[in-house]
Formats: structure tokens, sequence, C-alpha cells
């Protein structure tokens, strides 16, 4: 029995069939066709497709729409799939909304939510260091959508990090970009995919990956969103490779926020938790009893505290009105 090449073609009919076998709920019912999608802005792009602003005609919704490239290497066929089948199943307000899928000339096109804000690391480039209740609302929504997954799919998402961490001027933040996630076999995975700066130490190692993969990766984006520095990074800013990096995460001890430059201790705890060696690191569920997040909710534990919720709305009004060239409010 021969090995399976990864790196050979994809079988695009069989993919085809695939996708017009993907039975969508009927809370997913909304046909969309090529004609009634207006091409708003381009947003980004990659080397299996690209990803544009558009809008659905017959309702007036903005939307994203993800056009993947079927002339991709046969592992993304694997992958497309997969992030369709999570995107239509998922029912959560901390994971991206999925609204339909269709073929046209020889691509796949994924319509989905729109995050008028852009993803965290988006944002990070207009803003810079995030305020600490700003922080708190990351962490308690990756959290969340993190939790979400695992729970009720028995997934680990294996690639959070500022890019697919998108935010909603109504101050909304969800986890995007399923593609390289993975369903769990006996609770743990084992392939070696995402991106190398947030990867955990064990991961590096060639260990099994648990969902406490994801908790160091939320650890690191904290520390970056934070402080504004990129984690394991030169002194000087000077590039670091590809190996010095990954050797760097196995070998020194992680970045920390210290109180003395004015971090509040909560937060310093919280982020040196997510960095601890796998053994010590807390699971999802374990961070959300952290006395970092005890004021983020309201008393029933539902909604966001009156605390904060004023703030994260202004807050992520103004990152849009930065975006449209607009001055700030107060």
């Amino acid at each position: 029995m021969g090995i399976k090449d990864p790196e050979r073609k994809i079988d695009t009919d069989a993919l085809i069939e695939n996708i017009k076998n993907l039975e969508f709920g009927l809370e997913y019912e909304m046909p969309i066709n090529a004609d009634e999608l207006i091409a708003l802005k381009k947003l980004g792009s990659g080397q299996s497709g690209t990803v544009s602003k558009v809008l659905h005609l017959p309702t007036q919704k903005t939307m994203a729409r993800k056009i993947v490239h079927l002339e991709a290497k046969e592992i993304v066929q694997s992958q497309i799939m997969r992030e369709l089948r999570i995107m239509h199943e998922c029912d959560s307000p901390f994971i991206i909304e999925f609204y339909g899928t269709f073929l046209q000339e020889g691509n796949v096109v994924i319509c989905m939510e729109y995050a008028d804000c852009g993803s965290l690391a988006h944002v990070f480039k207009l803003t810079g260091p995030f305020p600490e209740f700003m922080l708190k609302h990351v962490a308690y929504s990756v959290l969340s959508g993190l939790i979400y997954l695992y729970d009720q799919h028995r997934i680990i998402h294996r690639d959070v990090k500022p890019s697919n961490v998108l935010l909603t001027s109504k101050g909304k933040i969800k986890l995007c970009d399923f593609g390289v996630s993975r369903e769990l076999i006996n609770s743990m995975a084992d392939t070696f995919v995402g991106t190398s700066t947030y990867m955990s130490p064990e991961r590096i190692q060639g260990g099994v990956y648990s969902v406490k993969g994801d908790v160091w990766s939320l650890g690191i984006m904290l520390y970056e969103l934070a402080s504004g520095k990129l984690a394991f990074a030169n002194d000087n800013s000077g590039a670091v490779s590809i190996l010095e990096l990954l050797q760097r995460i196995v070998n020194e001890q992680p970045p920390s926020l210290s109180v003395k430059d004015g971090f509040s201790s909560e937060i310093s705890d919280f982020v040196s938790l997510c960095l601890k060696k796998e053994s010590l690191r807390p699971s999802p569920s374990d961070l959300m009893n952290h006395r970092f997040l005890a004021d983020f909710l309201d008393d029933d534990g539902i909604i966001v505290s009156s605390k904060y919720r004023a703030d994260i709305r202004k807050w992520s009004k103004n990152v849009r009105r930065v975006q449209k060239g607009k001055p700030v409010k107060d």
C-alpha cells in the first residue's frame, strides 16, 4: 500500500461532489448565487484563495466572501470540507457565522459573517497596545469560542492568532478560519500545522496536541496585544529565522507582563499561566475562573458587566472611525 502524497493535486470532481452533498440545516437556508453578490472591497489573499467584502443584493446584507481555488494541493481538500462542516454546524456568538456556499468557475465560494473592524492583527496596527478592558474581552471571547468548539464538536482550533480573531464595531469578538482545525480522535491530535510564532513548545517538539496548545497561543497573543512587542523577538528588532524562533520557544523562558511596567497583577498572572509548560497549563475552562475575568460578566454570568460594556463599544466604534479616516470621539 503506497503512501498518500499530500502535495498531489486534488481530485476536483470528488470535492465538488462532496460540497454538493453537504447538507445544510434549515437555519442556513439562504440560497446564494454569484450574480447576487456585489464585490465592495478586497480584504486579503493567500496562496489558496482570496477574501472580499461583498453585498448580497436580495437581503442587502454585507458579507465576507472567501474564494478557495480548487487548483490547491490535495491536503487543502480536507481542509475545505472541514471548514465548511464546522462553520455549518457551529452556533455560537464567539464563532464567525456561516451563510452559505456555492461553486463558481472551478472555485469554492464561502459566504460568512463580515466583521467590519477586521482582525485583531489589523486593529493592532492602527491602535497599538490594547487597554486592559479589551484584553479581558479578547481573553473571555477566545476562551468561550475554544470551549464551545471543544465541548460541542470535539474540535481544537490549532491556529489561534491575532489575524484569526475578528472584531466588529459593536464590540463583538469572534474566532474564524478553521481551515487548519481537526476533529479530535480520543481527545488528541498529532498533525503539525499552523503558524510558528504562536506554536506551543510541545507542538514544536512533535508531541501530541491538546486544547492546551490553543491556550498557549492565546497567551502569546495577549502578551503581544498588551505590550506591543513580538514574543521571542530580538531586542534590536532584527529578523529572527523560523528555526531560531522555534528554538527560542522551546528553550527560553516565555515572555511575561510585569507589574513594574504598569500591568495589573491579574493579567500578569493570567498570561503567565497560559504560557506554563503543558502539564502545568490550565485548560480554557479553568482559565474562565481566573481572577482576571472575575468582574468581566454581570452577576448572572451571562452578559458583559456594565463596568466594561460601554468602554468596549466606544473603543470598538473608535477603531472603525479611525479606519474610515474620521476623528476619535472622547
